[in-house]
């Protein structure tokens, strides 16, 4: 087995962990901070796509697309908190899963009806749609490094706003006591809105980089909303750092599964049985790695006040 190959695989799983870590870093704050199970957190992941989708095929400009998708997505975010979320925060769990999956459902007709059933694909600039050499003979897609690069960037630019700036201040005091800090005069109201508008534009940034590979298409937020929830518990709800590792391992464990477990059930099944056992197993790793980490860390690697 060529070392290329194993290193490519590695770049590829920690491609899919900073999409993960985009996905949950939105999600990690709103359970967080506002106790909300929002189920529909993947639709704005599908929207921001289409969002993007739209403005890149109406402007020629796949970055001026982003650029402006991205406000888009977090008014969405911030509509949607106060005319559908805000009265959720005082019921139970299972009131706020059965509120956000009828969300999901609203959400999917109303891009069904705006765009269509078909999905749109994202044309990539000349920049961006070519190879990269690495060293080790290395040849690596020019957009999947782009997408590490931006997620990285986003991921010390959230840990630098919630670690140091009064904002970030603001939202930890709000995930650890929100009667006190109303109490003090902040509008907490209008912070749960802010947090709920910055979760949903990380989602949309997510669905953004991810519609180029993949296309933006009806329901694409729903099987790796999945994998977001995973993150949030095995990383410790409410931590960004806890997010990120999470998302690193997870997307790493996925990607590196599906490549090599197939070749090494080999050695112990027959080949048949080794091609249909490797992609059922590799799906179920990060979800062995759950369990793991909840038995013995039941609050998460980082729980959010470490984190």
């Amino acid at each position: 087995m060529e070392i290329s190959f194993v290193v490519e695989q590695l770049l590829n799983g920690f491609q899919l962990g900073v999409l993960l870590f985009l996905l949950a870093a939105g999600l990690t704050l709103v359970f967080g901070i506002m106790d909300l199970v929002n189920l529909a957190h993947g639709s704005i992941y599908m929207i921001g796509a289409f969002f993007a989708a739209t403005m890149t095929l109406a402007l020629d400009s796949f970055i001026l697309g982003i650029v402006i998708a991205l406000p888009m997505t977090l008014i969405l975010g911030m509509v949607l908190e106060v005319l559908a979320l805000r009265t959720l925060y005082a019921r139970g769990h299972m009131d706020q899963v059965l509120a956000t999956f009828g969300l999901i459902l609203f959400l999917n007709e109303l891009v069904r009806i705006i765009w269509g059933p078909a999905g749109l694909a994202i044309p990539l600039p000349l920049f961006l749609d070519g190879s990269v050499s690495l060293p080790l003979g290395i040849v690596y897609p020019t957009y999947r490094m782009f997408i590490i690069l931006i997620g990285i960037i986003v991921a010390l630019g959230l840990y630098y706003l919630v670690s140091k700036t009064r904002l970030g201040m603001l939202i930890r005091a709000g995930a650890s006591n929100r009667t006190m800090v109303g109490a003090l005069g902040i509008n907490i109201r209008f912070l749960f809105t802010a947090v709920f508008g910055l979760g949903a534009m990380l989602a949309g940034l997510a669905g953004m980089l991810i519609a180029p590979i993949n296309q933006a298409q009806i329901g694409m937020g729903e099987d790796i909303l999945i994998l977001a929830f995973v993150v949030i518990v095995i990383g410790g709800i409410g931590s960004i750092r806890g997010a990120f590792i999470a998302a690193i391992l997870a997307g790493v464990i996925d990607t590196m599964g599906r490549a090599f477990l197939d070749v090494l059930l080999l050695a112990l099944l027959p080949a048949n049985a080794a091609e249909a056992a490797g992609p059922a197993l590799s799906s179920m790793l990060i979800y062995f790695l759950m369990a793991v980490v909840l038995i013995f860390r039941p609050q998460g690697l980082f729980p959010a006040r470490n984190g």
